[in-house]
C-alpha cells in the first residue's frame, strides 16, 4: 500500500500568511500541520509516500526532505495548478501504479491517526473507503448520502441543498479501480476534477464503497479559527517540559514547554503553552493555548490563545488574543497622537460626543 499526501493547495483562507508560506507548514504547537499527517501515515505502516506539491514545492521539499525523518520513502509529484483532488490522483497515476493507496489531505488534522481505517480497508478491500463526520455547515464540504442500511449511495461536492449533514473527512482509501473513475471525469462547475464525482462513478458502476464515521476529533485547518482550535487541542495533550532557562522572577503555571535555548525572564507563563527554541520572553504574560515559535522575542507584552511563527517580535503591546502572527513580524505600539474630533456638519445638525 502507498500513500498520496496532498500539499499543493494555495491556502487562500489563511492569507496573508500563505502569500509567503505553504499552508501545510503553518505550525500547530510548533510543528507543521503536514508533519502530523506524515506521522499518521507512517504509524499506519505505510512507507512509500507520494506528496503532491504546487507552487510552494521548494518549501515543502526543504521541510520534509526524503521522508526518512518520518520513516517514509517520499516521492514528490508536481501539480502545476490546483485542479481538484481527483486531478491529484490523475497526475500520480504512474507513481501509484495498481497499488492500493490512502489519500491524505495535508492540511487536515485527525486525532487518533488512521491505523484503524487502514486495517479495515486492507481486510475488506472495497473499491473505496471514506471517512465521514457530522458538521453544522455541510454545504462547505463534500457530502455523503447513506441509505437506511448505512451504505453510501450518493456524494456531492459543496451542494447548495445538502442531502445530509455528513461531510467527507480528508482521508480516503482506494484500490486501483479509482483510476478508471478519474479517467472518465469532466471538470465540475468549479473547474476541478472532483473526487466526490469519481467515488460516485464507482457507486454507479456497481463497485463497493464503504464509509466510517470519525469518532475522534477532525479539523480542516484551512482558516485561522480552525488553526487556533487545533493548536489548543494539541497543546492540551503536551506534558510539561523545561529545557530552556527560566529565572527565579518568572512563574510557570500548568503544562508549559520551554524548549532548549529559550529564555524566560520576569514573566508569567500559564499553560498549556509552548515556548520555542531560542525564544526570549521578558517582562511579559503568555496565556493558555499559545505557541511561541523558535527565535521569537516577546517583551513587556501580553498574549494568549495565539500562534506566533518563527522570529516574530512583540514589544510593549497590551493584550493580544486569538491571533496568528507570521514569520519575522514586528509588533510595536503606535506613536502617541493627540485625541481630537474632526467634524464637517451640515446646517441644523445635532451631535452628541462622548468625552
Amino acid at each position: 500500500m502507498k500513500a498520496l499526501v496532498l500539499a499543493g493547495g494555495a491556502g487562500t483562507r489563511l492569507r496573508p500568511i500563505t502569500h509567503t508560506s505553504a499552508k501545510q507548514l503553518v505550525p500547530v504547537a510548533n510543528k507543521p500541520v503536514l508533519f502530523y499527517g506524515l506521522e499518521a501515515v507512517a504509524a499506519a505502516g505505510v512507507r512509500e509516500t507520494g506528496i503532491v506539491v504546487g507552487d510552494t514545492h521548494a518549501e515543502i521539499e526543504a521541510a520534509v526532505g526524503d521522508g526518512s525523518a518520518f520513516g517514509l520513502q517520499v516521492t514528490y509529484l508536481r501539480q502545476h495548478a490546483p485542479l481538484g483532488l481527483a486531478h491529484a490522483v490523475a497526475i500520480a497515476r504512474d507513481y501509484l501504479a495498481d497499488d492500493d493507496f490512502v489519500m491524505y489531505l495535508g492540511d487536515n488534522f485527525i486525532v487518533g491517526g488512521i491505523n484503524g481505517l487502514v486495517d479495515r480497508f486492507a481486510h475488506d478491500r472495497p473499491a473505496a473507503q471514506i471517512m465521514l463526520t457530522q458538521v453544522a455547515d455541510p454545504g462547505q464540504f463534500g457530502v455523503a448520502e447513506l441509505d437506511s442500511e448505512g451504505r453510501v449511495v450518493g456524494l456531492e461536492e459543496k451542494p447548495r441543498h445538502p442531502k445530509s449533514d455528513l461531510a467527507l473527512v480528508g482521508v480516503y482509501m482506494f484500490t486501483a479501480a479509482i483510476h478508471d473513475a478519474v479517467a472518465e471525469l469532466k471538470p465540475s462547475g468549479r473547474g476541478e476534477l472532483e473526487i466526490t464525482d469519481a467515488i460516485q462513478w464507482l457507486i454507479d458502476a456497481g463497485h463497493r464503497v464503504e464509509s466510517t464515521m470519525v469518532t475522534g476529533y477532525w479539523k480542516d485547518t484551512g482558516n485561522v479559527t480552525d488553526m487556533l482550535e487545533v493548536n489548543r487541542l494539541v497543546l492540551e495533550s503536551l506534558p510539561a517540559r523545561v529545557e530552556g532557562t527560566v529565572d527565579p522572577g518568572s512563574e510557570l503555571i500548568g503544562r508549559v514547554v520551554v524548549e532548549p535555548g529559550a529564555m524566560v525572564t520576569r514573566s508569567r507563563i500559564v499553560g498549556p503553552a509552548v515556548i520555542g527554541a531560542g525564544a526570549v520572553i521578558t517582562g511579559s504574560y503568555v496565556g493558555p493555548f499559545t505557541s511561541i515559535a523558535a527565535g521569537c522575542s516577546i517583551s513587556h507584552s501580553e498574549i494568549e490563545y495565539s500562534i506566533v511563527l518563527p522570529r516574530a517580535s512583540i514589544s510593549g503591546v497590551g493584550r493580544i488574543e486569538a491571533s496568528l502572527i507570521g514569520h519575522d513580524v514586528e509588533v510595536t505600539p503606535a506613536p502617541a497622537t493627540p485625541r481630537a474630533h474632526r467634524l464637517v456638519l451640515g446646517d441644523h445638525s445635532k451631535v452628541q460626543i462622548s468625552c
